[in-house]
């Protein structure tokens, strides 16, 4: 099992402009392998806000698969560039991987 986690780094006050855009399911609980989907949101930070969203995969190929239809998603709509606005309030990002070593849970 691998948890991706997405850092959003955000100009410092407008995290609640993006935030949001995460609370509906697009699609991506509807792909194969797909276990869960957190999104944080860090608190006391200095220089800029900042958003983790957590994805929870059964495997990397799992992952991968999703990814891939996502880059290949986004490179049709928007021909494979990204325009970035002085008012864009996302700084940038950062994506780490992480294979699930050991989880606890309550015993019931």
């Amino acid at each position: 099992m691998i948890k991706a986690v997405n850092e959003i780094r955000v100009k410092k006050g407008r995290v609640d402009e993006v935030a949001p855009r995460f609370s509906t399911a697009k699609s991506v609980h509807t792909f194969d392998g797909f276990i869960l989907m957190e999104v944080l949101i860090k608190e006391n930070t200095d220089e800029y806000d900042v958003i983790e969203v957590c994805t929870t995969w059964e495997d990397h190929a799992s992952f991968d698969a999703w990814r891939e239809s996502r880059a290949t998603k986004k490179a049709h709509a928007s021909g494979g560039s990204e325009e970035k606005s002085e008012d864009n309030p996302i700084l940038g990002a950062e994506l780490s991987t992480y294979e699930v070593f050991v989880q606890h849970h309550p015993e019931k």
